[in-house]
């Protein structure tokens, strides 16, 4: 890995059995939902690295839960695991039948954070959510939000509701990831730009986190794609990029950086879909540039088509 890279040091912890290595699989390993039922508890601490944009890399370190694991984390470990930290991800199962332990567990996390990280930020999933009557839903999440927030002061917390079978575990991990990108409003900025010089309705990438009528709207793109991807590999075909048309709008899909890819939609039928591809593959260098934080500090503004 180059020495260059930005290595952000996130710490997702939690009991044995709350679903932390079910969660991580799925977003940054490809499963879905069903496969990981065949996943086993995490031993110890399992390491990974994930590249995110540009010289951004996410360290993260899955920390068993199982009772020895975790005394061990807040005493002999101690140092070690929560020095560096720049996000502590903390999962509760909703249905835990041992509540007082897990919240026991936490504090001792946002204490050893307190002394050995204070800037870290602090997020809370409220995981297993579909095993909830749905209209008890919000009342619980809201009931588990408040003594999380009180418990984790003088440190702030932000809290997600989280299930691995619908669009909620996307809308929580990219809100994580997010706070992590240094030069987002740069990006999302050139982004705009870019749909505004060749033309397009909208141009999507995974470091955009906007309002939309529908609240999941990315997250469901994002999982309709991925399933999409998982379909290619079954038939040994690799995707790189694809183009949907009908009478109303033309969706490109496309590579866009060396860890990203891009949509745009066009609804403008006189715009060939040469120009676009073209237009795509030349920004690529700029969004490449801008990626790498030590990367030049300005605006796209070239005419691209």
């Amino acid at each position: 890995m180059s020495s260059t890279a930005m290595k952000k040091k996130v710490l997702l912890m939690g009991k044995s059995g709350s679903g932390k290595t079910s969660m991580r699989s799925i977003i940054f390993a490809n499963y879905i939902a069903r496969d990981t039922r065949r996943l086993g508890a995490t031993i110890d601490v399992e390491h990974s690295h994930v590249r995110f944009l540009g010289n951004l890399v996410l360290n993260l370190w899955d920390c068993g839960g199982q009772d020895t694991f975790m005394e061990n984390y807040f005493t002999s470990q101690r140092d070690n695991i929560f020095r560096n930290v720049e996000v502590l991800i903390y999962v509760f199962d909703v249905e835990s039948r041992e509540l007082e332990k897990d919240m026991h567990y936490y504090q001792s996390c946002l204490e050893a954070i307190l002394q050995n990280s204070p800037d870290a930020k602090i997020f809370c999933l409220v995981h297993k959510m579909d095993l909830v009557q749905e209209d008890q839903r919000d009342l619980i999440f809201k009931e588990r939000e408040e003594d999380l927030k009180r418990l984790s002061r003088p440190l702030a917390c932000t809290c997600f509701r989280t299930s691995i079978w619908d669009e909620t575990l996307y809308k929580a991990w990219s809100s994580i990831v997010y706070q992590l990108i240094p030069n987002v409003q740069q990006l999302e900025c050139n982004l705009r730009n870019f749909a505004q010089i060749i033309e397009a309705d909208e141009v999507i990438s995974h470091y955009q986190c906007k309002e939309q009528r529908d609240a999941h709207r990315f997250e469901k793109i994002s999982n309709i794609i991925k399933q999409f991807k998982l379909s290619c590999s079954k038939l040994a075909a690799s995707f790189q990029s694809m183009e949907v048309r009908n009478s109303n709008f033309a969706a490109f899909i496309d590579v866009f950086t060396s860890n990203t890819y891009v949509m745009v939609i066009m609804s403008d039928p006189s715009i060939p879909s040469a120009a676009t591809l073209i237009n795509i593959r030349n920004a690529r260098r700029h969004f490449e540039k801008l990626e790498r934080v030590d990367g030049p500090k300005h605006s796209l503004h070239m005419r691209m088509r």
